[in-house]
C-alpha cells in the first residue's frame, strides 16, 4: 500500500461500441450492441444506450435482441480495436514504463515509477493530461482511477464511469469498502457470493468483522486470508510490465479428506470461480481447463478438457470442471483439489467471443444455404431495410437468389466495404442475395443507404478506416 494515489488504473467506456459509434456517424447517440450473431452468440460490449434496456456483457445475445430489439448488432472487428487499442497504450507508455495491460481496453500504471506523480495533485493533473490525450488521439473516452493499490484503483475507476476520474485518498480504503458488496472484491464469484451470504456475510464489513479465523474455515486458508487482507482494503501487489505465465491455477489442501461427493463438487466450483479471478486479473483467458484430485492415500489425478476456443468465462471453467471431477473415483477421500486454466491468451475481450465468431460464421453458412432456396430475409436483412427505408434507399427489387455465395463475399454486419462508385462504408445487413451498405465514415456526416447483389462486382471487402482525433464534439461517442 502506498501513502500517494499512484497507481493509475484506465479502464476505457464501452469500448467495442464507442469505437463503432466513432466510426459510423450514424450511429452515433443510439444504442449499439457488440458481440457474437450466432445462435449461441453473447454480448461483448453494449453502448451506454443499449444499457439503457439491460443490456450488459456477457448476455446472451438472443436476449439483448428481446431487450433493444432497435439496436444496431454488429459482429466485433478486433483488428480495428487493437489498432486503438495500441495508441492508448503508447499514450499510457508515455507516463511510465511499468504499464500492465489487462485487456485490449484496461491497464494498470505505475506512476510514481515515472516519476509523473509524488503526491495527490500530481497524480490528478497527470490522470486529467492522459483523458484529454485519448480524447485528442482517439476521439474516445476513458474512465480513470487513483489509489495507492492496484484493487482501490480498479474500484475507482469504475465509479468514474463514464467519462470521469476518482481519486482515492490511501488511508480511507476500509471507509470506502466497508458498505460495498463482497462482490467487489478479486475472486468473490457467485460461488463464493452465495456461501458467505448463507453465512450471513454480504457487505465487505461483514468480512472484516467476522475476522480472518472464520473466512479461512469458511473457504479455507489461502482464499480466507487473502479476502480478509482485502477486506481491510490492503493489497500489496506491483504493477508489472512483464507477464509470461503459461497458466493459472488455485488449490486447496482440506484439514478433514472430503467424502461428501456433493461437498466434493461445492469446493471444485468454488475452486473454479477463484481460477477465473486470477485469470481474470491476469488479463489472459485460456481453453485448456485443469482438474486436480489428491486422493486419501495421497495418489494425485489430473483430467483436463480442451475448449474451442479460450474462454474466462466463470460459468464455462465451472461446468468443465464438473465434468471432469464425474471421471474421478473418490471414494475413500480427497485431501486435495485444484482447478487451473492453460492454454493462455491475451486480450479477453477477442479470446471470450472467438467461439461466438464461429458460430455466426456457420449462421452466415446457413442463411446463404436458405437463400438459395428462396427462403426469407434473415433479421439483419430486414433490419437493414427498415434502416434503409426512404427516399435514399435503393434496390427496392430482390435479386435473384444465388445458387452458392463463395465465403468471401459474405458479408457481416458491420464490416467495411468498398464500392467503385460510392466509396467507403459499412455492412449494415445481408441477406436473400443482397447486402444492405450505409456509405458514411469517420468524421463524416451520416451517410445515405444503398441495397446491392451480394456478388456485385464493384463491391469489395476493405480495412477500417482510421478514427479522426476528438475534441469537445465527440461526447456522444463515450
Amino acid at each position: 500500500m502506498r501513502a500517494a494515489p499512484t497507481i493509475l488504473h484506465l479502464d476505457m467506456d464501452a469500448f467495442f461500441a464507442a469505437a463503432e459509434q466513432a466510426a459510423k456517424p450514424s450511429l452515433r447517440g443510439k444504442p449499439v450492441v457488440v458481440g457474437g450473431l450466432g445462435p449461441r452468440g453473447v454480448v461483448a460490449t453494449a453502448s451506454y444506450e443499449a444499457r439503457v434496456f439491460g443490456v450488459h456483457s456477457a448476455m446472451p445475445m438472443a436476449q439483448a435482441r428481446r431487450r433493444a430489439p432497435n439496436a444496431a448488432y454488429l459482429v466485433p472487428r478486433f483488428a480495428f480495436y487493437r489498432s486503438i487499442s495500441e495508441q492508448v497504450m503508447e499514450l499510457l507508455g508515455r507516463l511510465s514504463p511499468l504499464v500492465e495491460p489487462l485487456s485490449l481496453d484496461e491497464a494498470f500504471v505505475d506512476l510514481e515509477a515515472g516519476g509523473q506523480a509524488d503526491d495527490r495533485d500530481s497524480a490528478r493533473r497527470a490522470g486529467e493530461r492522459l483523458r484529454r490525450d485519448i480524447l485528442a488521439t482517439t476521439g474516445l473516452s476513458g474512465s480513470v482511477g487513483l489509489a495507492g493499490s492496484k484493487m482501490i484503483a480498479k474500484i475507482a475507476s469504475e465509479e468514474a464511469k463514464p467519462d470521469g476520474l476518482v481519486l482515492i485518498e490511501p488511508g480511507t480504503e476500509r471507509e470506502l469498502l466497508g458498505p460495498k458488496s463482497v462482490r467487489i472484491l478479486p475472486g468473490v464469484g457467485p460461488a463464493t457470493g452465495e456461501h458467505l451470504r448463507r453465512a450471513g456475510m454480504t457487505t465487505v464489513s461483514d468480512l472484516a468483522e467476522a475476522g480472518e479465523d472464520e473466512l479461512v474455515r469458511l473457504l479455507g486458508r489461502s482464499h480466507g486470508t487473502s479476502l480478509y487482507r482485502m477486506a481491510q482494503g490492503y493489497d500489496d501487489r506491483p504493477v508489472v510490465a512483464e507477464r509470461d505465465a503459461k497458466s493459472v491455477s488455485v488449490e486447496d489442501t482440506f484439514d478433514v479428506d472430503l467424502h461428501d461427493r456433493i461437498r466434493i463438487r461445492t469446493e471444485v466450483e468454488r475452486l473454479a470461480e477463484r481460477c477465473v479471478g486470477r485469470l481474470r486479473g491476469s488479463g489472459h483467458s485460456g481453453r485448456t481447463i485443469v482438474l486436480k484430485v489428491r486422493r486419501y492415500d495421497f495418489s494425485t489425478l489430473t483430467r483436463s478438457e480442451t475448449l474451442r476456443g479460450p474462454t474466462d468465462d466463470p460459468v464455462v471453467v465451472r461446468e468443465a470442471a464438473g465434468r471432469l471431477l464425474e471421471g474421478v473415483d473418490t471414494t475413500g477421500g480427497v485431501r486435495l483439489l485444484g482447478v487451473g486454466v492453460s492454454g493462455l491468451a491475451d486480450y479477453t475481450q477477442e479470446d471470450l467471443f472467438a467461439q461466438a465468431e464461429a458460430d455466426a460464421q456457420a449462421e452466415a453458412r446457413a442463411e446463404a444455404e436458405a437463400a438459395a432456396g428462396g427462403a426469407s430475409a434473415g433479421a439483419d436483412a430486414v433490419r437493414g431495410a427498415e434502416h434503409g427505408a426512404g427516399p435514399g434507399a435503393a434496390g427496392a427489387s430482390a435479386p435473384p437468389a444465388e445458387a452458392e455465395t463463395p465465403a468471401e463475399r459474405r458479408w457481416a454486419p458491420g464490416h467495411d466495404v468498398r464500392h467503385a462508385v460510392y466509396g467507403a462504408g459499412w455492412v449494415q445487413g445481408s441477406g436473400v442475395g443482397r447486402v444492405t451498405v450505409r456509405f458514411e465514415q469517420p468524421g463524416s456526416a451520416p451517410g445515405r443507404v444503398r441495397t446491392f447483389p451480394v456478388d456485385d462486382p464493384e463491391l469489395e471487402p476493405a480495412d477500417p478506416l482510421p478514427l479522426v482525433g476528438g475534441g469537445e464534439g465527440t461526447a456522444a461517442v463515450a
